[in-house]
């Protein structure tokens, strides 16, 4: 069984998802794409320990600070999804990196030539878990901001909160 709570951000209502083991889903209710996926309509809204490290990490993330611990989370998905999302909490507070980067980590471990990017971003473009799983911090290969799933304003927003500098208009 899941649960839902929901949350109050500088950037908009966010909906949070978890089961018994830890947070299984974060969202943005205004304009997210994948908004709620495998989400069941009946998910009942209660209190969790997993809500409660869930808003503390969000109150010190977005008062401008590295929140320094990643509350319990549960990948739900495929195999591929999960270890992108474990690689995408593995990238530092205020540092960014590229989808090829993360495609060659993989095509790495899995001891094959060459990984495809575009796989990477399918993987990342259903983090359903965002922020906490940081998906905004992966850039396109030249450094270009690409898409989010919360809206490119919000990547952008995010990425200045962590100070980095971003130029949106960059082709």
């Amino acid at each position: 069984m899941r649960y839902t709570h929901h949350y109050a951000s500088p950037l908009g209502q966010i909906l949070l998802a978890a089961d018994d083991v830890g947070l299984t889903g974060l969202w943005f209710v205004e304009n997210q794409r994948h908004m709620g996926e495998g989400l069941s309509p009946n998910a009942e809204e209660r209190p969790s320990p997993f809500f409660d490290a869930a808003a503390r990490w969000l109150d010190i993330y977005f008062s401008g600070q590295n929140p320094g611990f990643i509350p319990p989370v549960h990948l739900i998905g495929p195999a591929f999804r999960n270890r992108v999302g474990e690689l995408l909490m593995q990238i530092p507070y205020g540092t960014t990196t590229t989808y090829g980067a993360i495609a060659r980590q993989i095509a790495l471990e899995r001891g094959i030539d060459h990984m495809a990017s575009r796989a990477v971003g399918g993987a990342v473009g259903h983090n359903p878990i965002s922020l906490i799983v940081p998906c905004h911090r992966v850039l396109g290969s030249d450094g270009r901001l690409t898409g989010y799933g919360g809206g490119l304003d919000r990547k952008v927003a995010l990425l200045k909160l962590e100070g980095i500098e971003v130029n949106p208009s960059r082709p």
